[in-house]
């Protein structure tokens, strides 16, 4: 495998490594309401990032902040570790040059890809773009990487 193939390999860790980070970090954010007015909370939040509380998206954060109760944080943070421990273990398989990190990350980035074209059907905008461009970008990386492997063992 070339330097660029490790290189390659190791920003997509990287990148794992940093989605699995902001789960954990949201997770933890989720978890620390339980047991406190989340409502007072969210419309704090809200006001902290300059936001109008009576405008239509905040007043839906604020809705859906209001509604969990403690069993439904209790899921939403089981939810979030298991969506961290997925990326962590991506991320290390990745570093690590393990195939099934390789087919993990292609096959988890492929899902999402007609769901990004349909965002960007509906609309182009540079988060879409953006976040299209990487995906594909991982998905590709993913599947030269496999076919490396693959030639490597047919030589």
């Amino acid at each position: 495998m070339s330097k660029a193939d490790v290189y390659g390999l190791r920003v997509v860790a990287l990148l794992e490594a940093f989605k699995g980070a902001v789960v954990v970090i949201a997770g933890v954010g989720l978890f620390s309401l339980l047991h406190h007015n989340a409502r007072q909370v969210a419309e704090r939040l809200v006001r902290h990032m300059h936001l109008d509380p009576a405008k239509h998206y905040p007043q839906v954060f604020i809705d859906a902040i209001t509604e969990l109760n403690d069993v439904k944080l209790w899921w939403l943070a089981a939810a979030a570790g298991a969506y961290a421990t997925v990326r962590f273990a991506e991320a290390w398989g990745l570093w690590y040059d393990r195939a099934w990190a390789e087919w993990l990350a292609a096959v988890s980035g492929g899902i999402y890809i007609p769901f990004e074209l349909y965002e960007l059907g509906r609309g182009v905008n540079a988060l879409r773009l953006i976040t299209f461009g990487c995906n594909v970008l991982v998905v590709a990386v993913m599947v030269h990487a496999l076919r490396q492997r693959r030639v490597a063992v047919v030589a």
